[in-house]
């Protein structure tokens, strides 16, 4: 039985506060609002770049990257974000083959890291639980140097993604044309990947290996639901995900149940309501729309310029 099941209470009203007297309890929080909200901005470009799987290859292909840095005693977030960012890199140029696809490269390097890390876990029982918060989350093992690591990624992806804004906006909808306007994208493809690699390393200990990529995911999949700028699909995707962490985190207390778990399921529940109001709302105005229709009368045919395109999201 682990520390939460041992203080942990049934939810109610009255002692809602409790929580937040525990040291671990408030070094959880924060890493689960820093690290929902990394995954929220990330995931957009993941998202848009239609690359779902390769977040979640690189997932496992990291789980491979820290058990090789434990094994061999490196800095477990250098380690894995290395091995993470080469595992990109790798996936990258075998995909470039004319005759292998970008998601049989993925499937072949990522689940070969991740067979490497069962390997020496399965050699080397003795530090098999360890290994369980790096597959499924272990918020009661953040201490103070982890928040700060993962505050630390988190304020220089948003750097990156706040000064690069116009090239990887341009390379995410339109590589073709943006490498013929001069934008590297080379550059970009592979500070990406690193940026990537580096939300996934910060994540591992809130959300686990089996749930990093719907934390990337879901999001902005949400966000897009609700908007059609590029701009604002940011800020709510990233607000999204910080308001999913920090709620998990506390429900996750309160239910006695894995915090990645009650990350991703929340969010889940959330992008279910959103779409349902959405096809809703879709299903009202198209309503609406024949009736006005049938009750107007029919106007003379002329021909005329046909409407343009209203192409929102790159607004």
């Amino acid at each position: 039985m682990n520390r939460l099941s041992l203080i942990a209470t049934p939810l109610k009203l009255t002692n809602w506060q409790e929580p937040f007297q525990y040291q671990f309890f408030r070094h959880g929080m924060v890493a689960a609002i820093l690290v929902g909200a990394l995954c929220g901005l990330i995931g957009v470009y993941v998202v848009l770049r239609r690359m779902s799987y390769i977040g979640h290859g690189l997932s496992h292909s990291i789980f491979g990257g820290a058990v090789v840095s434990y094994v061999m005693a490196w800095n477990f977030y250098l380690g894995a974000g290395a091995w993470g960012f080469l595992s990109a890199l790798l996936i990258n140029a075998v995909a470039r083959r004319k005759k292998i696809g970008a998601d049989a490269a993925i499937g072949i390097i990522t689940t070969a890291s991740f067979a490497l890390g069962v390997a020496i876990i399965s050699k080397r029982r003795s530090f098999t639980r360890n290994f369980e918060a790096a597959l499924f989350g272990n918020i009661l093992g953040v201490n103070t140097r982890d928040v700060w690591i993962i505050a630390g990624v988190t304020a220089v992806v948003a750097l990156a993604v706040f000064f690069g804004y116009k090239q990887l906006l341009f390379t995410t909808f339109d590589a073709d044309i943006a490498r013929i306007y001069g934008v590297p994208i080379g550059w970009v493809d592979a500070g990406f990947a690193l940026a990537l690699a580096a939300t996934i390393v910060a994540s591992i200990n809130i959300v686990g290996v089996t749930l990093i990529a719907a934390a990337i995911v879901i999001p902005p999949t949400t966000a897009r639901l609700v908007t059609d700028s590029f701009g604002p699909m940011i800020i709510i995707s990233t607000v999204l995900g910080a308001l999913y962490g920090g709620v998990g985190m506390y429900l996750s207390y309160q239910l006695d149940i894995a915090s990645g778990a009650a990350i991703v399921l929340l969010a889940a529940i959330v992008f279910a309501i959103t779409i349902a109001l959405t096809s809703l709302r879709h299903w009202v105005q198209v309503h609406r729309g024949a009736e006005a229709r049938v009750r107007q009368p029919l106007a003379p045919v002329s021909a005329g310029p046909a409407p343009a395109l209203d192409h929102h999201l790159l607004d």
